[in-house]
This record gives structure tokens, sequence and C-alpha cells, in this order.
């Protein structure tokens, strides 16, 4: 506030330019300022100057600092480094507004037009610790000073828009204001430069700027002529971000902010927020700013069904349309998650108002993200050169969920006004592009964890950002197409589209896959291949390919005497099992020889897997490759699931109770293969006499060779094997097939083996499910990482138990929870007699969900020094008023115990303050990741479906098209082959991604389980009740499956490191 005593007018419109909170009080305080002081607003960096040196007020001497270090930098050359450019800035976002102020600090003149007159977006922007530093410098507390003090960095896009206005305000950018930038108006003639084509009329000055420079920020739905874009498509993602109003009481004060929870690790969660409120989610996102701000991915059969859309269209634009959507449905919706996220803690939810003073809440499609291939041009005409730049979204279009947005666009920003400078200092346009796309090629790359730790060393040059820079990477010949020179003929660019060919080192022609196949298969008895039709129709030669690849499974004197179809299918079951290669063809199709098409693409995977192995047998590999491992892994855990769910199934019909399996198991070769029930025994096989055609098994429609999907010994589309309940495409480990109905569910909508007598009345489509009506409030949401406070500790209903029965030294570890493997195996501990005694020395050692191990304080007296360091960074910031989060119950007592035990309760506020921090830290970057990974698999599928596409229209070409010319089939059958390798490629990186899935949702689970137990553990024998004991056995068991799984999954990436390592170049 201003001094009481003050009576100068500069000083009462200087504290009115801090505190405005308006985009045109900002502008008007702006004003006033400058004519309190005699100075013209937008004169450049010289400006700045001239108010410092004018207005001599105490309050402005913090900022002053912070401007005057920023700018002092050597690469700022004292303002002189582009003091004779001239740059137009298209765009007020926070972007376009970050570039314009490090071009001002350049000495460039700034020019800046925005289409907008106010600033009203109110969704929240995540922050990495870089852009948290980099506001901080530029004096981010000084305009807002709740700027990052609550439990997580964020900003709402208003207030960040509103905080790098005033520093370009100060900084001498010239801004207009209601001016939409329409295109480039080329220099009429030698002497002339480049200007912009403005509506509506601009002022005179304005319209005559000319300038060499043009950065467009304008968003992603405006790309300045001459760039192209790639379109990055997946399945349909319905996003609904809401704001409600923050009136800052106590009780909302208290409410734990969500960092993001994603279906994809916590299906628990999901699950109880669909029983209770009949709204099905993804993910959610709760962000405490200026408002409360949520933002979630919604299902479309649930917007349907809740009759949020009147109606379902293929069209997403028609379907996400104003006229589609019913606003007080899709405002209930809204209200209703966010309320149950939050327990009803919020109180009575109030929306906050848009910019045309409607609730602030809507429904958007991020189906398709779109990135530019290139980050700069340069356009030349009477010799006159512009350089175009872009930034912010026209260049990429941000993921939202993995919160990338606005710290890829400040990095962008300052790589394109490093840009500027090495364009100023007269480097060669050619040199500028290449530096500039070399920069662009690291963009989608960073995160946090790979860039330059130390923050505060952040400046514009590139090098104190990124490690190991290389800004040779790409050459000036590599980007000669994006210098236009408009006065000559316009440079003929390559179709950088995929031309269908196949890539070099793929399965290539049918020659060259007989002679692999032939190389393979030679020297076995009675194995003669000729071609790749008739000579596998007996089934040795895929016995012989098979055993070639993994030796010991079959000798080959045991097939004499073995039929054509047993040999056959023997080897149908050994590549799916041992080697990961799923089958393409029936068992019957294949001795028939009526699908040599498909045989061709089967016989395709061998070679793209294996065609790297060594010929001779001796040299075979015991272990499969890295690309079908996974597939592998996956298909294993799989066939396990079905026998624990056979057996559970049978001891339940027995009324058996079941066991707790803590004892080690003995290694097990190969058991034999216990289906669910309905499920075939024998492998693939088609039930028509002639084999001529595969059907799917649930929609009976033919199957072309790019839509199969194999799964327990049966065909399907792969569109048609989803789960019958939210119809996500189901893989290997999990999935399962009721006994009653026959149909597929994921494993969080597979109905409970206690409820089969009324899923078979009434049948699983039939649940519970909420219609418009019908939504209320849950009397006791869970929370999605900690139980309800005085609610029972009873665990949740949870998908079916999973039970691994998979070998390992070290099931009986669970005492430590360590699941990284030793060097040196100790022998396991005897397990304890008593559940509670187990639970208590398997959480002794470790501090689970927090990754704090427990075994002395020394841990945090570290972590505080690291805290300690963090902090000295910015030991100039003002002191911070951070908001007063508790920890869990279980984790503060544990916390105050040591505090007391070691004498140091001093360390207590930081030890707590440095656990919260890291703990959001973690849970942070799980959500990154997992939403990371689900926008891959949704574009995974999305390619598939293309892929099908394009294959079938192959395979119709070569099976309808007798009388096409031999030349034309062999093309055609060549682009099969790469289509069928490009499947192969694309499942064996989803296969990849369902592992690391795995990884996170146990990792999620045994971290509830924990808790859950906690709860448990800190009651006393005696309170215990029956129930108690039974609920303690319960979470104990399942905790145990946990660790078995983690285990293996540890197991097996220990394989395949060893396995590569083994394969490497120096092996």
């Amino acid at each position: 506030m201003a001094s009481p005593t003050s009576t100068n007018p500069a000083h009462a419109h200087f504290e009115s330019f801090l505190q405005a909170q308006l985009c045109q009080n900002v502008l008007s305080s702006f004003q006033g300022l400058c004519q309190a002081l005699g100075l013209k607003s937008g004169g450049g960096l010289s400006q700045y100057h001239k108010i410092k040196a004018e207005l001599n007020y105490w309050s402005a001497k913090a900022l002053w600092a912070k401007l005057d270090k920023r700018a002092g930098q050597p690469v700022y050359q004292q303002g002189q480094a582009c003091a004779r450019t001239k740059c137009l800035v298209v765009g007020a976002g926070p972007c376009g507004l970050r570039a314009a102020v490090e071009l001002a600090l350049l000495g460039a003149r700034v020019v800046l037009v925005e289409k907008r007159t106010k600033f009203s977006r109110h969704n929240v922007l995540h922050l990495w610790p870089f852009t948290i530093h980099d506001l901080r410098a530029l004096g981010a507390k000084k305009f807002f000073g709740r700027f990052c003090t609550g439990t997580l960095d964020h900003i709402s896009i208003r207030q960040l828009q509103l905080l790098l206005l005033k520093v370009a305000l100060l900084l001498g950018v010239e801004i207009h204001w209601g001016v939409t930038f329409t295109g480039l108006q080329p220099p009429p003639k030698k002497g002339s430069g480049w200007r912009a084509q403005l509506q509506p009329s601009p002022p005179a000055q304005l319209a005559n700027y000319e300038f060499d420079v043009l950065i467009s920020a304008a968003g992603g739905k405006f790309i300045p002529e001459g760039f192209t874009v790639r379109e990055m498509r997946g399945k349909l993602a319905i996003g609904i971000t809401v704001n409600f109003v923050n009136k800052r009481t106590a009780e909302e004060t208290q409410v734990p902010e969500i960092s993001g929870v994603a279906r994809i690790y916590n299906q628990s969660f999901f699950l109880s927020l669909l029983k209770a409120t009949g709204i099905d989610l993804e993910n959610i996102v709760y962000y405490k700013d200026d408002t409360h701000y949520f933002v979630m991915t919604a299902k479309k059969q649930c917007l349907l069904r809740l009759g949020v859309l009147r109606q379902d269209w293929p069209d997403t634009d028609r379907l996400l349309g104003s006229a589609n959507v019913v606003p007080e449905a899709l405002q209930h919706f809204a209200r209703e998650a966010a309320d149950f996220a939050t327990h009803g803690k919020l109180g009575k939810l109030e929306f906050a108002k848009d910019a045309h003073g409607q609730p602030d809440v809507s429904a958007f499609d991020f189906t398709s993200m779109m990135r530019a291939d290139s980050s700069a041009r340069v356009q030349e005409k009477h010799g006159a050169r512009l350089l175009l730049g872009l930034v912010g979204d026209c260049l990429v279009e941000p993921f939202w969920p993995l919160g990338t947005g606005v710290a890829r666009g400040f990095l962008a920003a300052f790589d394109a006004a490093w840009m500027v400078k090495r364009w100023a200092e007269g480097a060669k346009p050619l040199e500028v592009l290449a530096e500039r796309e070399s920069l662009y090629q690291l963009l989608s790359q960073t995160s946090p964890e790979n860039m330059h730790r130390n923050v505060a060393q952040y400046g514009l040059d590139p090098a104190t950002r990124y490690p190991n820079l290389n800004l040779q990477a790409v050459s000036p010949n590599q980007v000669r197409d994006l210098y236009d020179v408009m006065a000559k003929e316009p440079v003929w660019r390559g179709d950088k589209t995929d031309s269908g060919k196949p890539d070099t080192g793929s399965a290539g022609t049918q020659e060259e896959l007989l002679r692999w196949c032939q190389e393979q298969t030679a020297g076995y008895p009675g194995v003669h291949v000729t071609n790749l039709s008739s000579s596998w129709t007996d089934g040795l030669a895929l016995c012989a390919l098979v055993n070639r690849l993994r030796p010991g499974l079959l000798e080959p004197s045991e097939l004499q005497g073995m039929g054509a179809l047993e040999a056959t299918g023997w080897a149908l079951k050994m590549a799916e099992h041992e080697l990961g290669i799923t089958p393409v063809l029936s068992t019957q199709a294949m001795v028939a020889g009526s699908d040599p098409l498909g045989l061709i693409a089967y016989l395709s995977h061998f070679h793209s897997a294996y065609k790297s192995m060594p010929h001779n047998p001796g040299l075979a590999s015991q272990g499969s490759p890295a690309t079908p491992s996974a597939v592998l892994f996956l298909g294993k855990l799989q066939r396990t699931l079905q026998r624990t769910r056979a057996q559970e199934n049978r001891e339940d019909a027995g009324g058996k109770k079941l066991r707790l399996e803590v004892e080690a198991e003995a290694p097990r070769t190969e058991e034999p293969l216990v289906p669910e029930s309905g499920v075939p025994l024998t492998p693939p096989s088609h039930h028509q006499e002639d084999g001529s055609e595969e059907l799917c098994a649930l929609c009976g429609e033919h199957l072309y060779i790019l839509e199969r999907v194999c799964a327990d010994g049966r065909f399907y589309h792969r569109s048609c094997f989803c789960c019958r309940i939210c119809e996500a495409t189901l893989w290997p480990g999990g999935y399962g097939q009721h006994p009653g109905d026959g149909h597929f569910y994921c494993l969080q909508h597979l109905p409970q083996p206690d409820h089969k007598e009324d899923d078979k009345d009434r049948g699983p489509e039939s649940q519970d499910l909420h219609t418009p009506g019908e939504m209320n409030m849950p009397s006791s949401p869970l929370t999605p990482t900690a139980p309800l406070e005085g609610a029972s500790p009873i665990p949740v209903p949870k998908p079916a138990r999973q039970l691994i029965r998979l070998s390992s030294p070290e099931r009986q570890r669970l005492s430590s929870l360590n699941l990284t493997p030793d060097s040196e195996t100790e022998p396991p501990p005897k397990p304890p007699r008593s559940c509670s005694a187990l639970a208590r020395q398997a959480l002794e050692a470790s501090f689970v969900g927090w990754g704090v191990p427990t075994q002395s304080s020394e841990v945090l007296m570290a972590m505080e020094k690291e805290e300690e360091r963090g902090s000295s960074s910015s030991s100039e910031e003002e002191e911070e008023e951070e908001e007063d989060v508790a920890l869990d119950s279980d984790m503060e007592q544990a916390l105050l115990t040591w505090a007391k035990k070691s004498g140091t309760m001093d360390k207590y506020p930081t030890w707590k303050r440095t656990l919260l921090r890291h703990a959001r830290e973690a849970e942070m970057k799980r959500f990154c990741k997992a939403q990371a990974i689900q926008r891959r698999l949704n574009e995974i599928e999305a390619a598939l479906r293309e892929l099908e596409a394009e294959g079938m229209k192959l395979e119709l070409a070569l099976r309808n098209q007798s009388s096409s010319p031999e030349q034309q089939k062999a093309l055609w059958l060549e682009q099969l082959l790469h289509l069928v390798q490009k499947k192969n490629s694309l499942v064996a990186e989803e296969a990849e991604l369902n592992i690391t899935v795995q990884e996170l949702s146990l990792q999620e689970k045994q971290l509830q389980l924990d808790q859950e137990l906690r709860s448990y553990m800190n009651r006393s024998e005696t309170q215990k009740t029956v129930a108690d004991q039974q609920a303690e056995d319960q979470i104990l068991r399942e905790l145990v499956n946990v660790v078995n799984q983690r285990d293996a999954l540890i197991r097996f990436q220990e394989e395949r490191r060893l396995s590569e390592l083994a394969s490497g170049p120096g092996a």
C-alpha cells in the first residue's frame, strides 16, 4: 500500500498499477503513471529506465532490483543486443507476453497486437520449478502476493497474463487491443519493409509499422501462411473444465488439492464415483486458485446416459456443439463430480462467470492435437527479409493432463528470442533456422527431470537450460525449404507423408521372407520349405521354426507319428506361450492352406522379431527378444489369472475359504493351461469345415488380417474385443470372461463371483447406474488417497482379486517391501504367526507412498538440507505465507516421534513441509506419467484403426483381383507386409505401455492397502472385533498378492535387461 503521507500522484498510480486485477485497470493506471511522470508509453527499454529514474518511491525499489538483475545478464548486452530490430508479436497469451518481455530486454522495439480486450480465462496452469523461479525473478510476488503459496504450484491463466502484461508495459512494449492480425503485407518495392494486415482499421502508426521479425502466439487456430502442421490423433477424448467461486473461507482453505487422479492406476476411486453418482471419468484434477478449478476427462456414453449430450454424433464438432450440449445437465455433472472428489467440503458450489457472463463450465475435445512441422521460417522479397517464429499453442498444442503447456511455452519463447538475437547479430538465415530447429527437436522431450537442475542459472542462452545441447543437430542444408525468396520460383518440397513403402530392413518381399524361413528350418528331418503356402500345411516346418527359436521345447523325434493338426496346434500354442507371437490364422486354415495371406502375415511376425538372431542353432537365444517380450509377459499373466480364477471358483463352489498364501512356492516350469469357464483348451481353430474364412467369435463378421485379435483360442475384431460395460480395449492381464454370460470385462467391471446368480438374471449392463434424475451426492464418498475420517476402515469393494502365482526367491521378503533385487540374496525370515505381527513387520521399515525410508532421522536431516538449498536460490524473495495443510494422522504421529526421539522438535516444521513437497511431486509425476501413457495408448488405438482400414483395401485387392499383373500383386503384398509390420510394432509398444500401467496400478494399490493396514495396526488387539480381524486378514492377503505381482514385474524387467545386455554389440 502507498505511504499514508505520500501525496505524489505517481505513487498512487503505481500502487493502483500493482494491485489492478482487470486488464483495463492495468492499462489505465499505467497510462496515468506515464502521464504523471511526463512519459509516453511504449517507448522501449529506455522507457523503463526513465520510469525508474523519475519514480522515487520506496514501494518500487524491490521490483526495480529484480528487473535490473534480469536485464543486467550479459546475454542482453545492456539492452543493445537487438537495438535495431523491430518485432511484431501476435497474441497476448502467456507465451506471447513472455516472448515480448524477452525481446524488450534484448533492446528490440516490440509491438504486440491482441484481438481481445480483456483477460477472462480462469483455467489454472501447472508450473514447473523453472517457471516459478522465472516469474519470481520478474516480480511475480510483487504483483500477485499469493503466487505459489498453496500446496500445489500453479497459477490461473488470467493472473499469469496480468502479471506478464505489467512487466511488458514497464519494459516499454507497445500494446494494441482489439486488433486482429489477418496476414502479412509483403514489401511493394525495394527499400520498403514488411507490414501486417490488421482488422479493424488500425491507427496509421500501427498500419505503417514495418518490422523484420514476426512472432506468432495467436493460439492453435491461427498458423501464419507457409507453416505446415501435423495432426496427432487419439481415441475420442472429452474434457470438462469448470470454475467455482473461491470465497476463501476457513473451510475451503482446509480442503486439499488434487494434483491428479487417473483411472489407469486408481480404479477403486472411479468405481466408487460411478456407483455413487453415475459419473464415469478417466481422470480428475483440482486446483485451488482465484477459483476452485476442476478439469476431468469424461466418457461419451456416460454423458449421453446422464443427458449432458442430446444425441450421439460421429462428428466431434457436432457432438460437442452448443446445440447438442445441455447446459444445465453439464453444470449438474460438473458439480456432482467436484463434490464427490472433495467430499462435499467446499460447501455450496457457485459457478464463476466466463467472459460472456455465463457459468464457467465447458466441454471440449482434445482427441487430436496439432504440432507445427517447423518452428521458424524466413521470407524475402525485394531484398527485405522477414523472420517468422511460432510459440505457444500454434507451435505445439499441449496435452493438458501433463501440465506441460506453459512450461514448454516459456521454453519456446526463450528459444524464439535467442533466434532473434542470432538474427540481429547478422548470422546467416539458414544457420539461424538450423539452430532453431535443433532446439525445436528438444522441446517435446523436455521435463523437469531431464533439464538442468539449477533453475537459478536459466537464461536466454539455451546452454543454460538444456544439458547435452547440440545446436548442429539440424544442418543448414536440411532447412533450405524454410527459406522462401518470393521473387523466385518456389522450391519444390518432397512429400513428407508416408508413401506406404516398407522401411529399410522390414520384412520386404516374399523372397526375403522365404529365404529367412529356409535358413531357420534348414537341417530338420522331413522339413523342406520351398514356398509360403503348401510347405507349412503338415505343421513340421512351423514346429522346426519354433524349435530353432526356442530349443528344447520339442525334440524332432517326437514329431514322428504326429498328425498335421496336432503338430500345427502345438506350434501355434508354443509360439504364443513361449515367444509372444500371437496367432493370425486358425489351425484348420493353416493345415488346409486356405489362407496364404494370413500365413505370410504370421511368418512375417517371426521374421521382424527374430531376424537379427544368428542362424547357428547353438547360438539361439534362450530368452525372447525385446520386441515380443512385453506381449509374452502379459500373455503369461493372463493365463495365470485364468488359473487362479478357475481355482477360486472351484473353492467357492466347494464352500472352502481362501487361504493366506505366505509360504514361498517352488519355481514351476510349465503349468497346464486351465482356462475359465467357456474358454476352449484347443489352440485357435475355426468351426467351419473348409476353414476358408475367419469370423469374429463375437459379432460373426468376416475378419481381415490386420483386424484379427486372438484371445483364449478365438479370433475377434479389435473393436469387438472390449469391455461390455466401459467399451475399453482389453489387454492380457487386464480382463476376464464372466462364466455366466460369457462376455468379456475389464477387471474393474468384471462381476464378482459372489453375485453370479444375480448377474445371470439381470446382466452386467443393468448395474445400478444413475440417470439424470438420480444423481445425488454420495453419503460417504471416497477420497483418492486416504480413507474417510470417522468411517469404518473396512476396505471398499475392489475389482476381482488377481492372484499371481509366479515363482520368486524373494516371495517371503514382505517385511521390507523392498522390491529391488539384491546382489546378495539372504535367506528369508521365518514368517510371523499372526497377521497383526506380519503387518507390523511389513510396515516397520517402510514409509510407502511418500518415498521416505524410516530407518533414522538422518534421512530427514538430509532432506532438510535439500530444502534449505532450494529455498536459498530465492533468498531475496519476500517471505511467503504457505497454506498449512495437515499430514495424514499416522504420518504426522511418526514424524513427531522422530523429532522427539532425536531432540530436534525445532526441525519438525521443515520436515513436514519437505515431506509434503516430496509427496506432491511424486503424486504429480505419477499422474503425468499415467496421462502420457493413456494419450499414447489412444494414439496407438487410432493408428491401428487406420492400419486396419488400409489393410482391408489391400487384402480385398489381393484376394479379388486375380487378373491383375503379377508385378502389381507383388507390390500390394509388399505394402500389406509393411502394414503388418507396423501393426506388430505398435502392438509391441502398446504391450510395453501396459506393463507400465501394471506398475502404476500396483504401486497405487499397495499405497492404499498400506493406509488401510495402518488404521488397524494403530488399534490394540483387545479393541478389534471379529469383523476387524477378518478385514485385516483380507487386506494382508491382498497386500501379499500385490507384492508378489510387483516382484514378478521386477524380475521380468531384470531378465529383459540382462537379455538385452547379452545380445548387445559388446557381448
